[in-house]
């Protein structure tokens, strides 16, 4: 008996234990349940911004959104700011979702949900409100610019946040500016300059100024163009490279300049042209109908604008009919010369060599032409004594007609 009552005991405490720990651990979930959750939001500068406020257990306690003035906005489905922007989206036990209409950057902080039990358990989220940037402007442009100017070209852009980047493109190639940015309340003014001299391959180049941000799904430009003014240069272009008697044969007067050098006026040997029933002038061109040796002589014309003339020669020498002609052109021989310095190097070359072979065949004689003996002059060599030599030396004179010389 005292046995069984010992084990009813023993039973008894261990379901009272196995309660009170579940108890426990519901009582841990209903708290961590109560605890208000919610995210933080980005938003655009002039969007909507819904602001959500969630929990898993509520026994019948309000949830409270307030702003980050602590000025409370909803309480439960109760409005407490007279803000026509605000809204309510959803009020229920476990949720409070609110509508901010046509955001802007002074709604931007810490926003906080309140669950008002005891005690009152809050979570905080962060409104995050872009400013757009405003679209850019490009000021500096002088219409026209003159070559050798120097010319600033700045790019603004305004109401930005964060801060705009600026990227400025010359045609499509990227170049540097300077950059500055100045706040203006909660946004930023962004401007960026290029400062260059310019120079007539400038005319006609678009400047664009491209202006990039988070709020932006593609960047805003703005394209100027650039126009310079500069003096003219003219070159002469001709249709044959041989002209030949008879031909049809014609010249073009090429202008470079800004504004179009104009008019082109032609002329031969300095003064007006001698035929002009053969000779007929359109514009730039100068046309010969038909060639022949009285149109040989050096061809000009002259053209200019506001800032500036130029003139073009060409030296015409027309070839008899059936001569196969020079290999190259008569303007371009007589445009570059013959090379007067390769002609001079060859003409050393050859001097240095020369002069080189001399000097060695000069060496070779002075050292071949010492010791040499006669057929006399060997018998006394030859002889044992005096009187020996001398005998050889008068039998030798018998064949004084066969001495020879022999070098050694």
């Amino acid at each position: 008996m005292i046995v069984k009552q010992y084990l009813m005991f023993i039973l008894y405490s261990l379901c009272a234990s196995v309660f009170k720990v579940a108890g426990t651990k519901s009582k841990a979930r209903r708290i961590l349940g109560q605890i208000p959750i919610t995210q933080n939001v980005t938003v655009v500068e002039g969007a909507i911004a819904n602001m959500t406020c969630r929990v898993d257990y509520n026994d019948n306690t309000s949830l409270q959104w307030s702003n980050p003035a602590q000025q409370t906005l909803f309480f439960g489905d109760k409005k407490a700011l007279r803000d026509h922007r605000i809204e309510l989206v959803r009020a229920s036990s476990q949720e409070l979702t609110i509508r901010i209409n046509d955001v802007s950057l002074s709604d931007e902080g810490l926003y906080t949900c309140s669950l008002f039990t005891m005690p009152v358990r809050t979570t905080k989220a962060f409104l995050t409100v872009l400013g757009v940037p405003g679209r850019p402007e490009i000021t500096g442009f002088t219409k026209p610019a003159m070559e050798g100017d120097v010319v600033t070209l700045t790019c603004t852009t305004s109401g930005s946040k964060p801060a705009a980047t600026i990227r400025w493109f010359l045609n499509d190639k990227e170049v540097q500016g300077t950059k500055e940015v100045n706040a203006t309340g909660k946004s930023f003014t962004v401007r960026s300059s290029l400062q260059f001299q310019v120079d007539k391959r400038d005319d006609g180049v678009a400047y664009t100024c491209s202006v990039e941000h988070v709020s932006l799904s593609k960047p805003y430009m703005t394209t100027e163009v650039l126009e310079v003014h500069y003096a003219p240069h003219l070159e002469i272009t001709h249709s044959l490279i041989i002209p030949q008697e008879g031909q049809y044969f014609k010249l073009e007067c090429v202008s470079i300049g800004n504004p179009i050098p104009e008019p082109v006026e032609w002329s031969k040997d300095g003064g007006e042209l001698p035929d002009i029933e053969r000779m007929i002038v359109e514009g730039r061109e100068l046309t010969i109908t038909t060639l022949n040796k009285t149109d040989n002589g050096t061809y000009r014309c002259e053209a200019s604008n506001h800032l500036g003339s130029s003139s073009a020669e060409y030296i015409l020498f027309v070839y008899a009919k059936d001569f196969p002609g020079p290999t190259t052109d008569p303007n371009a021989l007589g445009q570059h010369g013959p090379d007067h310095a390769l002609i001079g190097g060859v003409v050393a070359v050859v001097v240095f060599i020369t002069l080189c072979l001399i000097i060695v065949l000069g060496r070779y004689l002075a050292r071949h032409k010492g010791t040499y003996l006669t057929h006399e002059a060997k018998g006394a060599e030859d002889a044992p004594d005096a009187d020996t030599a001398i005998i050889n030396a008068e039998g030798n004179h018998v064949h004084a007609e066969e001495k020879k010389e022999y070098f050694i």
